[in-house]
């Protein structure tokens, strides 16, 4: 990306330098930002500069944002740090997010999470492209600024995610269904095979693209889990638990041998996997809402939790100014087919929206 990029010159900082925290900062570099990094590790700093990851060690005071990537239960610390040394917004992108966003009540803070992973760690893994076309989950609070939330959105947006707003609990209760809870079945499900192969070599050799597809995240680094885990117990306990109460109705209707409630089963699974969203492509699907801002605390978080407790997804955002006077208004890309549907929930939320296709 050539200095002529509006996003050229601008400063950011990352806490934490592994995967996570790599592919921000060369997503960020290859737009033109010049990041600062810190890391516990002080080994990996030294190599991110060596390598032109980063620009300069520690935290800059003046950067626009710091971004904290380290292990969740070193989070809530670093998040402090980083609000106490630095003047701009921060935000996180740790997995578990009701501890931190109850822990912080500064309003230049707003909890994230980046549904985007690799099975590669550290500093090699770092991919500038990691964040294209996946979700990132902002949790704002009621003591979250709409200046900072359009900033995070902003950013995130333009490393090529989709925003997604979400209270911090049901983030948490969310994300033990999609992430926590299947990464700790593909390791039961490999722990299962990895014994079966001890008495029969030739199993894991046999293993085809579906055993391959489903426990492929277990080959993620495991330390990271334990924190997880202890952060978010409860909504993995809970998930654990339905998903134990699942599998005991499908053994009996295997061990019963009733086809009949295994088609019905099976057909409701394969239906409701067919109608997960996918990501809008092609502009003449899609539909320009230009929503003015109202003058109340969080009206920006707003749209986007709205949008996603009515499934309507956002495929581009940004924030401009008003022409009646100095109040933003958030131009947002939505799925033309559900474009009406977003604009009733926004109208019932005290919203003025103006929607125009782009077709």
């Amino acid at each position: 990306m050539s200095l002529s990029s509006p996003t050229a010159g601008r400063r950011a900082n990352v806490l934490g330098l592994g995967l996570i925290g790599g592919s921000i900062c060369v997503a960020l570099r290859d737009r033109g930002w010049v990041i600062s990094g810190d890391d516990n590790d002080q080994g990996r700093v030294a190599e991110a500069l060596s390598r032109g990851i980063i620009s300069a060690a520690g935290l800059d005071p003046a950067a626009e944002i710091t971004f904290v990537a380290v292990p969740v239960m070193a989070v809530v610390d670093q998040v402090r740090r980083a609000l106490v040394e630095t003047s701009g917004v921060v935000t996180d992108v740790g997995s578990v997010k009701t501890a931190v966003c109850g822990a912080i009540g500064d309003a230049r803070f707003i909890g994230g999470h980046p549904m985007a992973g690799s099975e590669l760690e550290g500093l090699d893994g770092a991919d500038p492209d990691l964040f294209a076309g996946a979700v990132w989950v902002l949790t704002p609070t009621s003591g979250t600024s709409d200046a900072a939330f359009s900033t995070v959105a902003a950013i995130v947006n333009d490393l090529g995610a989709e925003v997604v707003g979400l209270d911090p609990a049901r983030h948490d209760e969310l994300v033990a269904v999609v992430s926590h809870v299947p990464h700790l079945t593909a390791a039961t499900l490999m722990g299962v095979a990895g014994s079966r192969a001890t008495e029969h070599a030739a199993l894991l050799r046999l293993a085809a693209g579906g055993f391959r597809d489903m426990t492929r995240i277990a080959s993620g680094h495991p330390a990271i889990w334990l924190d997880i885990c202890n952060e978010n117990r409860e909504a993995i306990v809970a998930t654990l638990t339905m998903l134990i109460d699942g599998l005991s109705s499908m053994k009996s209707i295997v061990a019963e041998g009733d086809r009949a409630q295994l088609l019905a089963r099976l057909t409701t699974a394969r239906e409701a996997r067919s109608n997960l969203p996918s990501r809008i492509k092609m502009p003449s699907e899609l539909s320009e809402v230009r929503i003015p801002i109202p003058d109340r605390p969080g009206a920006a978080a707003e749209v986007f939790t709205l949008a996603a407790e009515i499934g309507v997804n956002i495929a581009n955002f940004e924030v401009v100014h008003s022409v009646e006077g100095d109040r933003g208004v958030a131009v947002v890309l939505v799925d033309s087919a559900n474009a009406e549907l977003f604009r009733g929930g926004l109208l019932a939320r005290g919203f003025r929206p103006a929607i125009q296709r782009l077709d």
